[in-house]
């Protein structure tokens, strides 16, 4: 049995072989992915090359770019090409093979050719963009109101995603005692799957659009090749058209799927789609707090308006009573008078009246008619009127305006 080698031998091998075999500077064709850097102006990256019919990753390795020569190359590609060094473009650079035997295989780049323009990942991402723009779905669950109090979330994520945790948690300790109700609808958020396990989940929440005010959709931290499966035509064009309001929390900040450019929200985390619920809550509890105090303010001037009204008119009072006492006694004092003409007038007209029927009583008394030449012929004290209520021999008196004669009857005369 040969003498087995240790770990740490084993690589230091395959690292004399690497560079023995693979001594030169290649150029490479490949799309970048995870490209980041830090405070020390080194760039860290992901090469990745995918297949042309499945897009499924066929080929990954871990990339370099050190500060020397990313102060110079980043500017250089930026300038001649007119798009940013980030990740879903691909690029031709020039390579050397490194094998480190604690971190392992990677590139180094040293060089990179601009004119290799924008790689499949961005161009694909163009054209799915262009095509739900031409069919006029590309901005439909942009234009839907965000409800004014979204409590009721439909939430797709992996259970096990640590940004779901985040997520959670931070809704329920929120500083203002917000309730927020959440149902998770169980998806895959990376892998090839992704598209077919999301279309999934809002299918299911399409089939209870009633139960829920919006719809998050949220993943962890990884890789930027772990976004490829949220950059296909079918789950935005779902949730172009999806009739609830969708806010992602996808990706990274230096990330943009097609799936953010067509929700309705992009934020950068799960617990940026969580702060977002809050603040939107926050807006409406802060609205209700102005509305209250207006309110009240309202009130409180709207009292004092009344108690100056009622202090007013109580000031009044006695002015306006004196003013309708004298007002009702001027009108007492119209009305005597107007009752006394009234009366006199009555009176004179009545005694006028009086005066006429006195007369003509006067003109029919018996005396007066004597006084003109008439006379009153009586029988035992009886008025006669008729020569038929006498017979010879009765004996009749005569009255006159002067004296009175008696006569016997002796003949009579009866008109007919």
């Amino acid at each position: 049995m040969e003498t087995p080698l240790s770990l740490f031998e084993l690589n230091a091998l395959v690292k004399r072989s690497l560079s023995q075999c693979l001594p030169d500077e290649y150029w490479v064709q490949a799309e970048l992915s995870d490209v980041r850097s830090n405070a020390t102006g080194h760039c860290y990256l992901e090469f990745i090359q995918k297949d042309a019919r499945s897009n499924n990753l066929i080929a990954k390795a871990r990339g370099t770019v050190w500060a020397n020569v990313f102060g110079l190359l980043k500017p250089y590609f930026e300038e001649a090409t007119g798009q940013a060094f980030t990740s879903g473009i691909k690029v031709l650079v020039k390579v050397t093979v490194e094998f480190h035997e604690l971190y392992g295989y990677s590139l180094t780049v040293y060089d990179i050719d601009p004119t290799y323009t924008l790689g499949d990942m961005a161009r694909r991402r163009r054209e799915i963009l262009k095509q739900l723009e031409e069919e006029g779905v590309l901005t439909l669950n942009k234009e839907l109101e965000m409800p004014l109090l979204p409590q009721r979330i439909a939430v797709i994520s992996s259970p096990t995603a640590a940004g779901y945790g985040d997520f959670c948690h931070q809704l329920e300790h929120n500083s203002r005692g917000f309730f927020f109700y959440t149902e998770l609808f169980p998806a895959l958020m990376q892998g090839n799957q992704v598209e077919e396990s999301v279309l999934a989940a809002l299918d299911a929440i399409n089939n209870r659009l009633d139960s829920f005010d919006a719809v998050v959709i949220i993943r962890g931290g990884g890789a930027t090749s772990d976004l490829s499966g949220f950059d296909t035509y079918l789950l935005a064009a779902s949730c172009a058209q999806f009739p609830l309001p969708v806010i992602t929390g996808i990706g990274h900040e230096r990330d943009d799927t097609v799936l953010d450019s067509v929700a309705h929200t992009r934020v950068k985390t799960p617990t940026a789609a969580a702060e977002f619920l809050i603040n939107r809550m926050e807006q409406a509890a802060d609205m209700l707090d102005n509305l209250a105090e207006e309110l009240r303010e309202g009130a409180l001037l709207r009292l004092e308006q009344e108690r100056q009204r009622l202090l007013v008119a109580k000031n009044r009072i006695p002015s306006l009573v004196f003013s309708h006492l004298s007002e009702a006694k001027m009108q007492l004092l119209t009305a005597k008078k107007d009752l006394f003409q009234s009366v006199s007038s009555l009176l004179i007209r009545q005694k006028h009246r009086l005066e006429l029927l006195h007369q003509r009583v006067n003109d029919a008394a018996p005396e007066h008619l004597l006084n003109r030449g008439y006379s009153i012929t009586l029988k035992n004290g009886k008025v006669i009127t008729s020569a038929a209520q006498l017979a010879d021999g009765d004996v009749i008196s005569t009255r006159l305006a002067k004296g009175e004669i008696s006569s016997v009857v002796n003949g009579k005369i009866i008109n007919k």
